[in-house]
């Protein structure tokens, strides 16, 4: 059965230590209980137990050492040596039912169990009764005349022993359960010290925002919490840097078209304020303008895709490599009409999303043909899901060759070309996507050869 909900939320909004404090309590206390109560059934049925067999063999002591005088009433009676048992009730009876009591009041009345007794039916009995709001215990044993003889004897300075028992461990289960509650408390408070100075310092993090590891002592539970926390910072802070990254270079890459458009609307300004610019001199500016506004859209949609943490959310299909780069290669020739591109694709099917390959291609594509002289040739081959790309420029130099898929990275000889430096990351991120790698190589021509390897299987 679960707990209603305040329940539960009155649970959790209590501290750590002192629910553990409670619990400790709970479990000693109920533990304390479970012992005292065992022991306390233990004793009252030992204590009944020794009783009995005193009484029985006080009955048979004195039924065997009788000595019958005849009586006006019964016809038998027990000398004083019989009644020698103390302070216990006796009563006779004899083998026709007639009963004599002996000793003080109140006087046993036999029951059926003893008539049993009476009859040979049952070799003995004992059972308590309730005579004047006293209880005794009485036994009954069969005599040698075919008579039964019955003991009783209070259980008065039993229930006193064992009341004194109970108030007893009462209070030592009192003292046990307090002990426990404060060895819970002290446990608790000393155990989850780590727990609390962790907390303290992830907030003091929260509060600064100051992404500093926390010390790892030991190898317990904290000390795993502490090396998650520490591995979540270093995320955190690589993803900070990263963000910073990006704006900065963002800002750099954006200020330059920014800028060259500014600078050419205000020439068309102060040229209609001073009579115009000639017709062919406004075209190319505007013509200028538009390239400019043309890489202003490309580089803030090639922004928009690298600053996404996770993919946005696509249908994936089965597609065919060999037909994306087929489209990526009639829109990169229109682009680029003065590069001959040579190609052999063989079919190669995997499971993507097919707008982010053609747009990874074309812009391995576009990569090669903005190297290529004019007039050169880009060499495409796909084959076992290898699409390798070689162009023919002045290839990439060594210190260049492990940067070229960073984001924004320019090698010195292409500052003065058009680009963003993003076209090579998008590339690498829709290759891992996938499942896949990229490389950057020499070609055998001098010139730069991108490879890319996508998992798939043949058509």
């Amino acid at each position: 059965m679960s707990l209603p909900v305040w329940d539960t939320r009155w649970h959790y909004r209590r501290s750590l230590a002192s629910r553990v404090t409670l619990l400790t309590t709970i479990a000693v206390g109920m533990a304390v209980a479970f012992v005292a109560l065992g022991a306390y059934v233990t004793a009252r049925v030992q204590m009944q137990q020794s009783l009995d067999e005193s009484l029985l063999n006080r009955a048979h002591v004195a039924a065997e050492q009788s000595v019958y005088r005849i009586f006006t009433t019964t016809g038998q009676q027990f000398n004083a040596a019989a009644l020698s048992a103390g302070d216990v009730r006796m009563t006779y009876m004899d083998r026709l039912g007639r009963v004599e009591s002996f000793g003080p009041a109140p006087q046993l009345v036999p029951s059926r169990a003893d008539v049993a007794v009476l009859q040979r039916r049952s070799p003995q009995s004992a059972r308590t009764v309730v005579v004047d709001d006293v209880h005794y215990r009485v036994v009954t044993v069969p005599t040698a005349q075919d008579g039964a003889l019955m003991l009783g004897q209070s259980l008065d300075a039993q229930e006193s022993v064992l009341e004194k028992l109970g108030i007893v461990m009462l209070l030592f289960g009192l003292a046990g359960v307090i002990a426990a509650g404060l060895a819970g408390w002290a446990v608790a408070r000393n155990g989850l010290r780590p727990v609390r100075r962790l907390a303290d310092e992830v907030e003091e993090i929260a509060r600064t925002e100051q992404l500093a590891p926390l010390p790892v002592e030991g190898d317990d539970e904290v000390a795993r919490l502490a090396t998650a926390f520490n591995s979540l910072v270093a995320s955190v802070a690589g993803s900070r840097s990263r963000q910073r990254q990006l704006v900065a270079d963002a800002g750099h890459e954006l200020r330059t078209p920014l800028t060259s458009l500014r600078t050419n609307l205000d020439l068309l300004s102060q040229a209609d304020g001073s009579g115009g610019l000639p017709a062919e001199a406004r075209t190319e500016l505007l013509d200028d303008v538009r390239a400019q506004i043309e890489e202003l859209t490309t580089l803030i949609g090639d922004l928009i895709e690298l600053a996404r943490e996770e993919p946005a959310p696509t249908v994936v299909e089965e597609v065919d490599l060999a037909e994306v780069v087929e489209r990526a290669l009639a829109r990169v020739r229109l682009r680029a009409p003065s590069i001959e591109f040579e190609t052999r694709v063989h079919r190669w099917l995997l499971d993507g999303e097919a707008l982010q390959l053609e747009r990874a291609v074309t812009s391995l594509l576009d990569h090669a043909a903005k190297w290529s002289p004019p007039g050169g040739r880009v060499t495409v081959r796909l084959s076992d899901g290898v699409l390798s790309v070689a162009d023919q420029g002045p290839g990439i130099s060594e210190q260049d060759l492990p940067h070229v898929f960073d984001r924004f990275y320019r090698s010195t000889e292409s500052r003065a070309m058009p680009g963003s430096g993003l076209g090579l990351s998008i590339v690498r991120q829709v290759a891992e996507r996938h499942g896949g790698t990229t490389n950057a190589a020499t070609g055998p021509g001098g010139g730069a050869l991108i490879t890319v390897l996508l998992p798939g299987r043949g058509g």
